[in-house]
């Protein structure tokens, strides 16, 4: 009988996963696919945004000063409006923090965490699928098959991590609201003629925003958002053309654009759970919220239920507390929805009043980025909720270790 079974072992559940290693626990992960090998860095490495907070969640967990590399800061956050007069600019030194936040490169963040899981006494089922589960007074009982063979474990507690479409969730019968922006997300890496100089731009266009995030070897990070009809025609673009269109969207603050990478797509939709609890399970990262890429606040969001429900777990486990039990997965339910409100409503908002090109609403936008840039009171909200600090804190989201 496992204390805590996570299905899905991504960044947010292994995330989990490390973090509870040092608990008295016996904790189990199910992950579908083999966790990536390591090789050799290229251009087209994908990137994460990390947010301040997120940066003090690792830490916590003993493990921020362990990326050696593929790591690089954002110490300026510039927000314009493509046509419009007016700019808001953030800066960590504003805020007295190292930094607003980090960008990392996926492959580097996800070999610490399988290393660490490695080298921890955590049974892992890799690879392996969730076929069933059933769930009593005491435990849960989850079908799992792997290479063919059929098994089945217990758990006192059953965390689901397996992202949007999570088959866990629908077996559990929890519901999810939808929301279709008709948008799709194109990321690539790019190269500009000027420095990036550790500076983050979110330029709001008619079609969507579109972000550039500092990366190591001088590149940038692309989020370029374009409405469903229009991004088959950019994909098919050669490099000369697509720069050409990126650079009259996005302007020359950085010079000229003078490379571009591998480009993929995905579909932007905003999707959050009725409720995050059912009976010994929860739903956390992806399988509980999925946002629009706007303000980067996804694996954020993700990582706070993670710094939260390891808090909870910390406390249960040093009192000899049932890890499943209703009053716990009550109290970590309460703590999330005030967050999960403020984030879903600050994106979901950003979105529409910046996908519009309807002329007064426009010059509204303007003032608005202009009132952001002058009133500090006003800046220094903006850039808490970017660093993800406007909401309870944690042990870990404070960089404290969990109490073990």
């Amino acid at each position: 009988m496992f204390d805590v079974l996570i299905v899905g072992g991504g960044m947010v559940g292994a995330s989990l996963a490390v973090a509870l290693q040092p608990l008295k626990l016996k904790i189990g992960l199910i992950e579908a696919f083999h966790f990536g090998a390591a090789q050799q860095p290229s251009y087209d490495d994908r990137s994460i945004a990390l947010a301040y907070g997120s940066s003090r969640i690792y830490r916590g967990m003993g493990l921020w000063n362990k990326l050696h590399s593929g790591v690089e800061t954002i110490q300026h956050i510039h927000i314009s409006d493509r046509g419009h007069f007016g700019a808001t600019r953030l800066s960590a030194a504003q805020e007295r923090v190292p930094a607003l936040g980090y960008v990392v490169e996926s492959r580097v963040l996800g070999r610490l965490l399988y290393d660490e899981l490695a080298a921890g006494e955590i049974a892992q089922y890799v690879p392996a699928s969730v076929f069933a589960l059933e769930q009593d007074a005491d435990g849960v009982t989850v079908s799992i098959e792997r290479d063919g063979v059929v098994d089945t474990v217990r758990t006192r507690l059953l965390v689901v991590s397996d992202g949007v479409n999570s088959k866990v969730r629908e077996m559990l019968g929890i519901a999810v609201t939808r929301r279709e922006y008709h948008q799709t997300a194109l990321i690539a890496n790019v190269t500009t003629a000027e420095p990036h100089r550790h500076t983050a731009y979110e330029r709001f266009t008619p079609h969507g925003p579109l972000a550039l995030l500092p990366l190591t070897q001088g590149r940038y990070s692309l989020v370029w958002t374009h409405q469903d009809a229009d991004v088959a025609a950019t994909m098919q673009l050669d490099d000369a053309a697509f720069l050409r269109k990126l650079q009259a969207e996005f302007g020359y603050r950085q010079g000229e654009f003078a490379r571009v990478g591998q480009r993929a797509t995905y579909p932007l939709v905003l999707q959050k759970s009725v409720c995050e609890v059912a009976g010994r399970a929860v739903l956390i990262g992806n399988a509980s919220h999925a946002l629009h890429p706007v303000a980067g606040q996804g694996l954020n969001l993700g990582l706070r239920d993670v710094a939260t429900l390891a808090d909870l777990l910390a406390e249960a486990a040093q009192t000899g507390t049932d890890p499943g039990n209703a009053a716990l997965l009550s109290v970590y339910e309460q703590r999330r929805q005030p967050d999960y409100a403020a984030v879903v409503q600050y994106t979901d908002t950003l979105v529409r009043v910046f996908s519009n090109d309807f002329a007064p609403l426009g010059h509204a936008r303007a003032g608005g980025l202009l009132a952001v840039d002058r009133v500090p009171a006003l800046r220094h909200w903006i850039t808490r909720q970017s660093m993800g600090l406007n909401h309870q804190q944690a042990r870990l989201s404070r960089g404290l270790g969990l109490r073990v």
